[in-house]
């Protein structure tokens, strides 16, 4: 075995040991995620003796079912999008978009910003980040858009909550809005609305890291684990909450009438109400999944939920250090525009 192999992968004793301890934790994942259902049932109606069939009831049990069940799903998900984020780092991200022509960095931007590390608070050092080593500024947009709103978060809280269908719906055009999006903005060649500073500032090489060992990369997965887990949980159990207290007490179909499909502004209404707000997906989702269940449209719940989360209030105060305020305009006026064509597109044929 060479040098090389050893630093990427270890010794083969540590790498199989390792390996057999991950798939322990997935044996005892699975047994755990399988007994869910029942073990929600037995709190609510035989530990605290709730009555069938209450408004009550049918509260706690959809908080009770769901809290464990989101947490188990993004521990997972997180753990692999973890190990697989190891592979892109900002310096090997910024490397792989700078140079490429905008149609195709548009559709690299918006695939790499659904497992490049991305927050509200790195908006900034990114887009310099971007800028600076040559990155078209229409595709920086492309992954400013797609990163927060098409991210592993949003992705197993939609799959674990609604579903298969609306997830991969969602995935599709949130990633569509993203590369359009960012495409129209570098057509209208608004480099002269980025504040001046930003193209003196260095941001350094972008040296590619050198090969990580698989502990290494199981490491960073467990790190990630502990910071985004950590730090959204809160999040989870606040949306839940409010989506238990709609899936229990909203009459079914009270909703029809704001967020429905027969009502044409519906979905500019949920789009303007979601942009000023501030949420993730963590809270946001079960709020989404509540809102369906009780008759809301599709199309318009998906377009409140783009909104919140791709047009949040503090990005965009953040993004103000970098952008002049013409290029904030367009910026949120072309994704709104995209949100709300989605929402009457998704509203009308489904």
């Amino acid at each position: 075995m060479t040098a090389g192999a050893m630093s990427a992968g270890g010794p083969p004793v540590v790498r199989k040991h390792l390996a057999l301890r991950l798939f322990a934790w997935l044996v005892a994942w699975v047994l755990m995620y399988a007994a869910l259902p029942a073990m929600a049932h037995w709190i609510v109606y035989d530990a605290m003796g709730l009555a069938v069939d209450t408004r009550l009831a049918a509260a706690v049990e959809f908080f009770v079912y769901e809290v464990p069940k989101v947490l188990f799903l993004l521990v997972a998900v997180v753990f692999a999008v973890g190990i697989v984020r190891t592979f892109f780092t900002p310096a090997r991200t910024r490397a792989l978009l700078a140079g490429r022509r905008e149609s195709v960095g548009n559709v690299l931007a918006a695939g790499l910003g659904t497992v490049t590390p991305f927050c509200s608070c790195s908006a900034v050092p990114l887009f310099i980040g971007f800028v600076e080593s040559g990155v078209p500024l229409g595709v920086t947009f492309s992954f400013l858009i797609a990163a927060p709103m098409v991210n592993e978060i949003a992705v197993v809280l939609l799959w674990g909550l609604v579903g298969a269908r609306v997830t991969l719906l969602y995935v599709t055009t949130g990633l569509a809005i993203a590369i359009v999006a960012g495409w129209i903005i570098g057509r209208l060649r608004l480099e002269r609305y980025v504040e001046d500073w930003v193209h003196g500032v260095r941001v350094g090489d972008t040296a590619l890291p050198e090969a990580l060992t698989f502990a290494a990369r199981v490491q960073a997965g467990r790190s990630a684990v502990r910071e985004i887990v950590g730090n959204v949980w809160p999040y989870v159990v606040v949306g839940i909450a409010v989506g238990a207290g709609i899936h229990g007490y909203v009459p079914a179909g009270a909703l029809a009438g704001i967020l429905g499909r027969d009502a044409w502004w519906s979905v500019p209404v949920a789009v303007l109400v979601g942009i000023p707000m501030y949420s993730n997906a963590a809270g946001i989702v079960p709020v989404v999944q509540a809102l369906l269940g009780k008759g809301a449209a599709l199309g318009s719940v998906l377009a409140f939920m783009m909104s919140v989360i791709a047009l949040s209030l503090p990005e965009t105060i953040i993004l103000r250090k970098v952008l002049r305020p013409q290029l904030i305009a367009v910026f949120l006026g072309v994704v709104a525009s995209g949100i709300i064509l989605v929402g009457f597109l998704f509203n009308a044929v489904l």
